[in-house]
């Protein structure tokens, strides 16, 4: 069974989207190719910026929801670290 991760990615606009998966090169796939996230969709290219394990499903999702809480400024430290 695949670990779950929670991604940040930095998009062309330089926004972020945070999000989680199982399968990471998939996952950066199907943003590249306009099917992972509304919010993506044509903002590629990607830049993987942040990357964290968790034990399964529920702990990537609440990681997610604290990461999602945090201001852009905060995110960029948190990548940083």
């Amino acid at each position: 069974m695949n670990k779950w991760i929670v991604y940040i990615l930095e998009c062309n606009d330089k926004t972020l989207y945070t999000g989680i998966t199982n399968n990471i090169e998939r996952r950066l796939y199907q943003h590249e190719t306009g099917v992972g996230a509304k919010y993506t969709k044509g903002r590629g290219p990607f830049k993987i910026i942040y990357k964290e394990s968790c034990t399964d499903r529920s702990a990537a999702s609440i990681r997610e929801a604290q990461i999602k809480q945090l201001k852009k400024e905060e995110k960029i430290k948190l990548c940083r670290t």
